[in-house]
């Protein structure tokens, strides 16, 4: 790839970084802190490996924005089913339910798809690497609010 095309990438990254500052998440899956209340929240370090990041954001711009949008935002009408009775793509940017799940189960859901579990998306074993699959999975964690990446890092530890 070429260094223009990484530059590029790195300020997508960046820019997504500074959107997620106004903490503009779903309310019916971002956790439940009030504006009003001082929480201090214990940020968990993320992972800084920007070379990983931008394999990642590459991957998931070849491989997953057709579905999911190319901000990770998922399809408009995400919580509704479709004519086939299955839900569209959640958003994967820390307003859909993407961060409720570990690591293992997000591996699991790349690598095998959702089709047993009734849903649409195909599984990419074949297609990518199991480093490929940590290479997305560290870019869509770096679009997520620090609110979001906490909460995900504090279930993932259980």
């Amino acid at each position: 790839m070429s260094i223009k095309y990484d530059i590029m990438v790195v300020g997508f990254v960046g820019g997504l970084g500074l959107a997620g500052c106004d903490n503009a998440v779903d309310s019916d899956s971002s956790p439940q802190a009030s504006r009003s209340e001082s929480v201090e929240l214990d940020i968990p370090p993320r992972n800084q490996d920007m070379q990983q990041i931008l394999r990642g954001g590459r991957l998931y711009q070849q491989n997953c924005a057709q579905c999911h949008g190319k901000l990770a935002q998922g399809a408009e009408n995400w919580r509704q089913r479709d004519a086939d009775g299955k839900f569209p793509p959640p958003p994967l940017n820390g307003t859909g339910h993407t961060w409720h799940h570990p690591t293992d189960v997000l591996v699991e859901i790349i690598r095998n798809g959702t089709a047993a579990l009734g849903g649409n998306m195909p599984a990419w074993k074949d297609e990518l690497s199991e480093q490929d699959i940590e290479d997305v999975l560290a870019w869509i964690k770096a679009q997520w609010p620090d609110e979001i990446y906490a909460s995900w890092y504090q279930n993932n530890q259980r």
